[in-house]
């Protein structure tokens, strides 16, 4: 959520609280990969640190890129199929309805990056800048959109080791640890797990889905933030994760907050967070290598998007999640 809402988020919120390029409402019908398709990810949930290095541009060209499958490009409805292949394994499935779509990623084979944008929350200092660039290129699958703007102080923003805004106890945490692994909770009442040390962590509300519940105040629109003409179903994202690991993206052009939590529900999450919200800041992408040669081809996954400029592969205003091969 950009520009012209900021100001009304503020005062409102706080009340509230390509193939083989090789190398509307819930969709109660739609369902994940079951979570032994997924192989289960390593253990994940605290002290704060700056994560180990990207992995050597020499290692990605040795290991290949990951290649998107024919059902990656396709527009068709669908439940959920491969999309995503690496080291013979699928790592993401994607699951398409006429105005929703949900990628699910396999933790033991992909991780989660944060990246800071221009503004959100600044171009330098941040471990991962405001485009898609350098090594991440070679192993990048899956980017999508982040929280809302950070001045209207719906939740806070760390990354390696600097902190772009305060991060508060209770709200709903996307927390990536230096393992690679990434759990969503409440901050400090289920996030960050002991023992675990932190890279980086994006909040953004409470928690939509805890415990396997919806939250109660689905109902209360302005709750998750205001809307371009206060329509009830704006463009929406967010991100859950599955007792089993495997994190879950979901988003569209014409959602509830309600319809947002039922399409994460249906692919099994236990905990969720509403990302970004309102049309053109709300993208998801895959990518395609074209064979290792030349800047990835992005794939828009939800059908209609408009779009973020530049598909995260050039400098973007705002913080955004890119997925990125292991």
């Amino acid at each position: 959520m950009r520009g012209r809402t900021s100001a009304v988020l503020a005062g409102t919120v706080a009340g509230c609280a390509l193939a083989a390029c090789g190398g509307a409402g819930a969709v109660s019908s739609t369902t994940a990969p079951s979570d032994s398709s997924h192989a289960r990810s390593a253990s994940v949930s605290s002290s704060t640190s700056s994560s180990p290095a990207t992995t050597a541009r020499a290692r990605a060209t040795q290991l290949g890129s990951p290649r998107l499958t024919r059902d990656a490009t396709s527009t068709a409805p669908t439940n959920f199929v491969p999309a995503v292949t690496w080291r013979g394994q699928t790592a993401v499935y994607v699951a398409r309805r006429p105005n929703l779509a949900l990628i699910s990623l396999n933790q033991k084979l992909v991780g989660l990056h944060l990246h800071s944008g221009t503004v959100d929350a600044g171009a330098t200092g941040y471990r991962f800048g405001p485009a898609i660039l350098g090594s991440e290129r070679a192993r990048v699958v899956a980017g999508f959109n982040g929280g809302f703007k950070l001045d209207t102080h719906s939740g806070g923003f760390y990354s390696g080791g600097r902190t772009g805004a305060a991060l508060s106890p209770g709200l709903g945490s996307i927390v990536t640890y230096t393992d690679g692994s990434t759990d969503i909770g409440a901050w400090h009442e289920g996030v960050p797990a002991a023992g675990h040390t932190v890279s980086s962590v994006r909040q953004n509300l409470r928690l939509l889905v805890s415990g396997g519940h919806i939250a109660s105040t689905v109902s209360c629109v302005i709750c998750w933030g205001p809307t371009l003409g206060g329509t009830a179903t704006p463009a929406r994202g967010g991100l859950g994760i599955t007792a089993a690991g495997n994190l879950i993206w979901a988003g569209g052009e014409h959602l509830s907050v309600l319809a947002l939590a039922q399409a994460l529900r249906s692919a099994r999450v236990v905990r969720a967070v509403e990302l970004d919200i309102n049309p053109e800041w709300v993208a998801g992408y895959l990518y395609g290598h074209r064979g290792g040669r030349g800047a990835p081809a992005a794939v828009a996954v939800v059908p209609g998007q408009p779009g973020v400029p530049g598909q995260f592969l050039t400098p973007d205003s705002r913080d955004f999640f890119s997925v990125v091969a292991r």
